[in-house]
């Protein structure tokens, strides 16, 4: 490893040669693809063998920002065969695609803070960010360290970027609603200091939050107090009597659109009661199209009438968790990492949101009964198909139907 570093940005390589990606097209689809998924969904999105029924929802799964990703991912390895290769943290909230990226010798460097890791790296060494993006500190060091730098971040979190910039130099302040430590808010955090790192930035997470800074904003309060409610979730020089004078919102991506929206009212209503106007509140639509998307078509699955629910993804999916929030509103719903969490017909393991951790199940002895059985499947945006054809072929198996008869349908 080269101890140089560099003065200035290095060029960054274009991994994404027409030679390069017909091969990554063709090892993401032997990793990642389903026939049997892509049947059900030209069928209607159903599938009936015997008493069993499943039901996919009309969109769920890899969206293009995902894609995007682990193509270049997959990319950069063909590119720089013999290079070491980083990715800061995971390249999406999937374990089953981050195994994948270490089978191919690609190191996951830590994410929540800047160790002597990034003191190891020098001009040889390819680093890869993350769909999440990164915080710009971290952009700062691997650049000053001469490494080449692979991009995935996703164009909707950009736009955020864009956004909460534009308030830090305007003087707003942006209200992020996110998770404080999840890899894409403190991203954002970051750029909401804006370019002369004199921006301010509140994070968000659940309506009591949102209650709490509105009575603050409408009619002030114990400052100390404030700040030790939000110390990990606000920007350094953060001061409630100064920067809730003018505030603009902005979002994690995929957070659930109907919790963000309301949070726009209750803020923008705050602002109204302390101004008598609203021009010192700034809001603009930052949920993904993709996460929207995905929302929307569970909303229109859950129209149908079905025993229960199965969500598949990472339990650290910011998005596939929502789903399962909008599912269990109305059916029994299981959140879960992958077939092998069905352990039997009437055991399934899966994570529990409320009490934030993986629990196991009897009351899916539902799947053992020998009545007509309708199962809805739903997956997050970082979740393959491959997954969910592992999940379809293990209810089937459960309900007495063979993988072989399961191909034949």
């Amino acid at each position: 490893m080269s101890d140089q570093t560099s003065e200035a940005k290095r060029p960054r390589v274009n991994v994404r040669r027409p030679d390069v990606m017909e091969r990554v097209a063709a090892e993401v689809a032997a990793h990642f693809h389903s026939s049997i998924v892509g049947r059900i969904r030209e069928a209607g999105g159903r599938l009936s063998i015997g008493k069993t029924t499943i039901l996919l929802a009309g969109q769920f799964g890899f969206c293009y920002g995902v894609e995007r990703a682990i193509d270049l991912a997959y990319a950069t390895r063909r590119v720089f065969p013999d290079q070491r290769i980083f990715l800061i943290g995971e390249i999406i909230h999937n374990p089953d695609v981050n195994r994948h990226l270490r089978e191919m010798g690609i190191v996951s460097l830590p994410w929540k803070e800047l160790t002597t890791d990034y003191d190891q790296l020098g001009a040889d060494d390819v680093v890869i960010v993350p769909a999440f993006g990164a915080p710009s500190h971290f952009m700062q060091k691997i650049e000053e360290r001469g490494c080449q730098v692979i991009d995935t971040t996703c164009g909707d979190v950009m736009k955020v970027w864009r956004r909460v910039r534009g308030y830090a130099k305007d003087g707003v302040t942006s209200i992020i609603h996110g998770k404080a430590g999840h890899e894409e808010t403190r991203a954002t955090a970051s750029r909401a200091l804006g370019d002369a790192g004199d921006g301010n930035y509140l994070v968000v997470l659940t309506l009591d939050d949102v209650d709490y800074v509105c009575r603050y904003i409408r009619s002030g309060g114990d400052k100390e107090e404030f700040l030790e409610r939000f110390k990990d979730a606000c920007s350094p020089e953060f001061d409630p009597n100064k920067h809730l004078a003018r505030v603009g919102i902005a979002n994690q991506t995929t957070m659930l659109k109907s919790e963000t929206e309301e949070i726009q009212r209750r803020i923008r209503d705050a602002i109204h009661g302390r101004d008598g106007n609203d021009t010192a509140f700034q809001m603009f639509d930052t949920i993904c199209g993709a996460t929207q998307e995905r929302q929307d078509a569970l909303f229109e699955m859950l129209r149908h009438p079905m025993d229960l629910m199965l969500v598949v993804g990472g339990y650290n999916s910011s998005n596939t968790a929502h789903l399962v929030e909008i599912a269990e509103q109305k059916l029994p719903t299981f959140f879960i990492r992958g077939a092998s969490c069905i352990e039997s017909l009437e055991r399934i393991v899966h994570y529990d949101l409320h009490r934030e951790e993986e629990i196991s199940s009897e009351y899916a002895s539902i799947i053992a009964s020998d009545g007509p059985l309708n199962i809805g499947i739903t997956a997050g945006a970082s979740c393959p198909n491959n997954l969910i054809e592992e999940t379809i072929q293990r209810i089937f198996e459960l309900r007495g139907v063979s993988r072989e008869e399961l191909a034949k349908a």
